[in-house]
């Protein structure tokens, strides 16, 4: 399915959940694309198809690790052109199956079919909200 090193830390007994809810992982939030009516792909948006090797999302703070938009070939499409008034957004996937998002530290996260948006967390902090890092 990936060419993600990721896979070869797993063992192979292990259970991903599957979720078609909102979830974390690390510094990202999944969410699906109806919980934003302010998030949307702009009228021209390219949506390109998740190769195998998976679609780069994020790479961690101060180059660390990469979260990894992993999906069966030809399920999933991927945009990065959206419009969103808080500047979150990293992009958003639409997948006729499972989609993973793949951590070589986070482990990984199924999102069921549907469309979602992948986003940075924010937290509040003695100097205002700032970003998660991970």
């Amino acid at each position: 399915m990936t060419d993600s090193l990721v896979l070869e830390q797993l063992e192979q007994t292990i259970r991903i959940p599957i979720i078609d809810g909102m979830h974390a992982q690390g510094d990202l939030l999944v969410i699906p694309a109806h919980l934003l009516d302010s998030v949307t792909p702009l009228p021209n948006a390219e949506w390109r198809l998740v190769p195998p090797g998976g679609i780069e999302v994020l790479r961690g703070a101060a180059g660390g690790n990469p979260h990894t938009l992993v999906a069966e070939p030809g399920s999933c499409r991927w945009t990065t052109q959206l419009y969103d008034p808080e500047a979150l957004a990293l992009g958003m996937f639409v997948a006729d199956a499972v989609a993973y998002l793949m951590h070589p530290e986070h482990g990984a996260t199924g999102s069921a079919p549907g469309a979602y948006v992948i986003r940075r967390q924010r937290e509040n902090s003695n100097y205002g909200a700032r970003l998660v890092a991970d």
